[in-house]
């Protein structure tokens, strides 16, 4: 087909475009490289398939937030790969003259007409992605447009300048129509304006070529990159609960002062953190259900994980010299104090991410080098800190009055008889925080009425530090942990209740592998949350609920309970049970809106964009219940915070799961 001279001027471009698509990967990977180890090799099998399963059938974009666009995407990546066949075969052509990889047959047929299809859902997909970006103007599509300009005009030349191809193929030759409808209609047309000769098939089969080296050219340097990158991200993700923090190794005794503790420069965070940022969609889903971005306030997860990719890119020479550390670190030079500081820890924005980045862990590690580096965090978490280390609790209550809630219910104490079958952890909120007291005692008046041999271990219990580590007081969670590891030990504990989410996820999943660093390789204790126990308890028949509440109710799922750890269903089969009429919030369960109170901002101030409980009792009272029931302390807090600002407390009252089953018996 093409002369001599077209074919080393086409083998050159294509050298030159291979080139051109191959350097920026290669370059990308290098900057990767450039920060920590991490492995993330486990499991190969599953990461493979969940990698291939994601690409093919888009189950990262499909998703009940966005199922619409989720479709849309379908057309964009079926119709990519049909014109990625159609133009390999159309490089080859460029060789081989009449070459066609489906042959002159049936299949070449079918897949004629299957081109043709994607060929107008391309184009259509295309219109719905720019009205959307520029007419509907979508918040979340904020970072840069131009680029979405760029692979939309490409997406239309890609598509048209094939159409042109193929309608001058079929007008010159009818033998190549096949199934081709599109193809066949604009053939009529072409040959209605002009005379098809060979001249004309070989322009059109240029333009489209070019267009196609375009394409090529312009995906690895762009957003759209995340085509690639985003199935082998989500081959990497973490298995584990996206809200567990690994520990530091900290040993201030023996410090030389050359140590860094969290996330100082780009280059102290791990490969697969930097990786997320060449793969992010840019999508915006995650500011979508951000609570501090939705509530007015700097942080946007979206552009902190594509602060990353700029950061990386601008300054690749420094970095790929191993001058990294030299840099100004990101607290000057990308992020701001407003942003790490507001954050809550709920992990909306990691569950709803199509590519499975991981948004948290970064800012837990700035918090860490702020606290840890530089002492620098809000004012007010001073006192937090300080009623942490002499009190072990952040009301700052004596500890010697820990098990005082506890007098007169006649419970064991594990240090005058450690012979329980389950511990119950009060948690810091169940001992000293008045309206949690009133759930303690609810709950142990369950575990009596089921006949749970239980105790507690009073004043020998002491913080989690849960709230210290999200803040990023790392070496305070250690030192609270570490005391309590001890003492689990001492009394061979096996199974832990709690009623606190917060203290059930660091206990479940933090502590066994703090253990484990600290050289304690039997850490296996059982942890579970009284929503569980409870209905366990009712399903074994050992709870009679001898009453129903005749009173409609709404569940708040707390996210270290909920999305976090997914625990969903105990606690509404517990309300099930106890007669109540459920109503759903608009969101709930893995959607659920966070209270505002968690990653430690209980213990904060906040003076930046609307209050979040505020947004989230308003997702209560548009649901008419009269008790919004929830399984946290700092949930309880915050909803009737919110419910007295509103003045609503008198239309909506909020109770903990295990009251309300305590006035069922």
């Amino acid at each position: 087909m093409l002369h001599w001279i077209e074919t080393i001027i086409f083998t050159a471009l294509l050298a030159l475009t291979a080139y051109g698509f191959l350097q920026p990967l290669y370059l990308r990977a290098k900057l990767v490289k450039t920060a920590q180890p991490e492995t993330r090799f486990k499991n190969p099998i599953k990461r493979i398939k969940d990698a291939v399963v994601s690409f093919f059938f888009l189950t990262c974009s499909v998703k009940k937030e966005r199922v619409v666009t989720g479709f849309v995407h379908i057309f964009i990546l079926y119709g990519s790969l049909t014109f990625d066949t159609v133009s390999l075969n159309h490089v080859v052509e460029g060789y081989i003259k009449g070459f066609n990889v489906f042959g002159h047959g049936t299949i070449r047929s079918i897949y004629s007409l299957w081109t043709d299809i994607f060929a107008i859902m391309v184009l259509l997909a295309t219109l719905y992605f720019i009205i959307r970006r520029w007419v509907v103007r979508v918040k979340s599509y904020t970072y840069p447009s131009k680029e979405s300009a760029y692979i939309y005009a490409l997406l239309i030349t890609v598509t048209i300048t094939f159409l042109l191809y193929e309608g001058a193929e079929i007008a010159h030759n009818p033998a190549h129509k096949y199934m081709a409808f599109f193809g066949s209609a604009v053939a009529d047309w072409m040959s209605s304006v002009m005379t098809i000769d060979l001249t004309v098939v070989k322009i059109t089969w240029w333009l489209h070529i070019l267009n196609v080296f375009a394409f090529a050219l312009y995906v690895p340097r762009s957003k759209y990159l995340h085509m690639l990158f985003g199935p082998i991200n989500i081959a990497f993700q973490d298995y584990k609960s996206k809200g567990i923090i690994k520990p530091l190794k900290i040993d201030f005794e023996n410090a030389t002062g050359d140590e860094t503790f969290g996330v100082t420069h780009m280059t102290d965070m791990t490969w697969k953190d930097l990786f997320d940022g060449f793969a992010c969609v840019d999508c915006g889903r995650c500011d979508d259900y951000c609570p501090a971005n939705q509530s007015g306030k700097p942080l946007s997860p979206k552009n902190l994980i594509l602060k990353i990719k700029d950061f990386l890119l601008e300054n690749k020479e420094a970095l790929l010299k191993g001058e990294g550390k030299d840099l100004e670190p990101l607290m000057k030079k990308i992020y701001t104090a407003d942003e790490i500081w507001t954050c809550t820890s709920c992990g909306a924005c990691m569950h709803v991410c199509p590519v499975m980045n991981e948004h948290l862990r970064k800012i837990i590690g700035l918090r860490q080098s702020l606290t840890l580096m530089e002492s620098n965090f809000p004012p007010e978490l001073n006192q937090f800190y300080k009623s942490m280390e002499t009190n072990s609790n952040p009301w700052n209550f004596g500890s010697s009055t820990r098990a005082d809630w506890a007098e007169g219910l006649d419970i064991k104490v594990l240090s005058k008889d450690a012979d329980v079958d389950i511990l119950y952890w009060v948690g810091c909120a169940g001992s000293f925080d008045e309206r949690s007291k009133k759930v303690s005692t609810a709950f142990v008046k369950i575990l009596k009425a089921a006949g749970v041999n239980f105790g507690i271990l009073g004043l020998e219990e002491g913080c989690c530090g849960d709230q210290a580590r999200r803040l990023g007081n790392e070496f305070l969670f250690q030192t609270l942990a570490q005391q309590n590891i001890e003492t689990l030990k001492n009394y061979k504990v096996k199974k832990i209740v709690t009623a606190c989410p917060h203290g059930y996820h660091t206990l479940k999943n933090e502590y066994p592998e703090y253990a484990k660093m600290l050289g304690i390789e039997d850490f296996n204790i059982e942890v579970v949350h009284h929503s569980e126990l409870i209905a366990q308890l009712i399903e074994q028949g050992k709870i009679k609920v001898s009453k129903e509440l005749k009173t409609s109710v709404t569940y708040h799922d707390p996210c270290y309970l909920g999305r976090h750890n997914k625990l969903f269903d105990a606690p509404r089969s517990v309300l099930k049970s106890a007669g109540v009429q459920t109503k759903e919030m608009k969101n709930s369960r893995y959607h659920s809106f966070c209270c505002g109170a968690g990653g430690g901002l209980m213990w904060t101030e906040e003076h930046l964009g609307d209050r979040i409980n505020h947004i989230r009792t308003d997702n209560v009272l548009e649901t008419g219940a009269e008790t919004v029931c929830t399984s946290c302390p700092f949930c309880m807090t915050m909803l009737e915070d919110g419910i007295k600002d509103k003045e609503k407390d008198e239309v909506c009252k909020v109770k903990d799961i295990a009251e309300i089953v305590a006035d069922c018996l």
